[in-house]
C-alpha cells in the first residue's frame, strides 16, 4: 500500500510538472527565420525569441537574418529552420503536391505594398514605371515575389523596367541618392527603415488602387485591396494598396507538442510582443486560424480549439 502511495505521488508531481496534464514545455534549439534589418519580420522574431526563452526556460533560440518569404519556407523544407515567418502568397507558390513540406502555426498580421519614390518624382502610377530604374525587392524575398505579380496586373512585364534586386536597406539608400527611381517593399506598418528614409528623404507612396482590384480578381483569398493610412507615415492622404497575410510556418515533421507550445506561447506572450512592435496588436485568435491555402498544424489547431472554449 505504501509502495502505491509513493507512485501514486510520484504520478501526481509528474503531472503538475506538465502544467496539469499538458504536454512539457518546448526544450533544446530553436532556429527562427525572420528577413531584412529594417523590415518587421526582424523585430516580431527577435521579440518572439526572447517570449520563448522566457516562457520555456529549457529552449535556446536562434534568431536569423534572411531576404524574407521565400528564403524563409525553404530554410524550413531544408531542415535550417524550424519556425519562419513568411507571406501567403510566398506559402502558396510551394504549397501543393511535391512542393516543400510546410504548415502553419498562425497568422499573425497583414503586409501592405509600398511603392516608394522620391517626393518631386513624376511616378504617378505603375505604367510610369516603365523604362524606370526600380528595386523589386531581394531574390527570394516576399517583396520581390508581390511584385513581379503587382506588375503583371497591371499589364507590366519585368523587362520594361530597368529592374534591380535590392534588399530594403539598400533600396532606400539608393533612392535616396537617386541611383533608383522607386523601390517595391511588402512589409507591416509602419516598417523602420522607411521611417529613417523619411528623415532623410521627401518620399510618398504610389497608389495602385486599380491594379490591386485585379490582383484580387486573380487571386482571390490570397490578397486584399487596402490602404495605407496617411498617419502611418505622415503622407499626404492615404493610399491604396494591396495586402497579404504574413504566418508563422513551421515543417509539418514538428512534433504535435513542440507546435502546441509554439503557438500557445506566441498568444501567451503578446503584450511584449506589442512593446517591440505595434504589428503584435493585430494577433487576435479569430483572425489567427486563417491560414489559407496552407493548413494549420495538429498541435496548433490543438490549441486553438483549447482557446475558444
Amino acid at each position: 500500500m505504501r509502495a502505491l502511495s509513493i507512485l501514486m505521488a510520484a504520478l501526481l508531481l509528474a503531472i503538475v510538472a506538465c502544467g496539469g496534464g499538458q504536454p512539457p514545455r518546448p526544450h533544446g534549439e530553436l532556429h527562427i527565420a525572420t528577413g531584412n534589418v529594417g523590415g518587421v519580420y526582424v523585430v516580431y522574431g527577435g521579440a518572439y525569441a526572447r517570449v520563448l526563452e522566457k516562457r520555456a526556460p529549457g529552449l535556446r533560440t536562434h534568431v536569423l537574418e534572411t531576404e524574407g518569404s521565400v528564403e524563409n519556407l525553404h530554410l524550413i523544407s531544408e531542415g535550417r529552420a524550424d519556425v519562419a515567418f513568411a507571406l501567403s502568397d510566398a506559402a502558396a507558390e510551394v504549397d501543393h503536391p511535391g512542393g516543400l513540406p510546410i504548415t502553419a502555426l498562425a497568422c499573425l498580421y497583414e503586409n501592405y505594398v509600398h511603392i516608394v519614390v522620391r517626393a518631386d518624382s513624376d511616378i504617378r502610377s505603375l505604367r510610369d514605371l516603365t523604362g524606370k530604374r526600380v528595386s523589386l525587392g531581394a531574390p527570394g524575398s516576399g517583396t520581390a515575389s508581390n511584385a513581379s505579380r503587382v506588375l503583371g496586373a497591371a499589364g507590366l512585364a519585368a523587362r520594361e523596367v530597368a529592374s534591380e534586386n535590392l534588399d530594403l536597406v539598400e533600396s532606400a539608400n539608393a533612392l535616396a541618392d537617386g541611383s533608383i527611381d522607386a523601390f517595391f517593399w511588402a512589409g507591416g506598418l509602419p516598417t523602420a527603415a522607411l521611417l529613417d528614409l523619411q528623415r532623410r528623404t521627401q518620399v510618398r507612396l504610389v497608389d495602385i488602387g486599380d491594379t490591386a482590384q485585379e490582383l484580387v480578381r486573380r487571386h482571390g483569398d490570397l490578397y486584399t485591396v487596402a490602404e495605407v493610412p496617411a498617419s502611418v507615415y505622415a503622407l499626404p492622404g492615404g493610399v491604396k494598396t494591396i495586402s497579404v497575410r504574413n504566418c508563422l510556418y513551421a515543417p509539418k515533421t514538428m512534433p504535435e507538442d513542440r507546435a502546441y507550445w509554439l503557438t500557445r506561447l506566441l498568444f501567451e506572450g503578446q503584450p511584449e510582443l506589442v512593446t517591440s512592435h505595434p504589428e503584435a496588436r493585430r494577433l487576435d485568435l479569430r483572425a489567427a486560424i486563417g491560414t489559407y491555402p496552407v493548413e494549420l498544424h495538429p498541435g496548433a489547431a490543438r490549441w486553438f480549439r483549447e482557446a475558444h472554449r
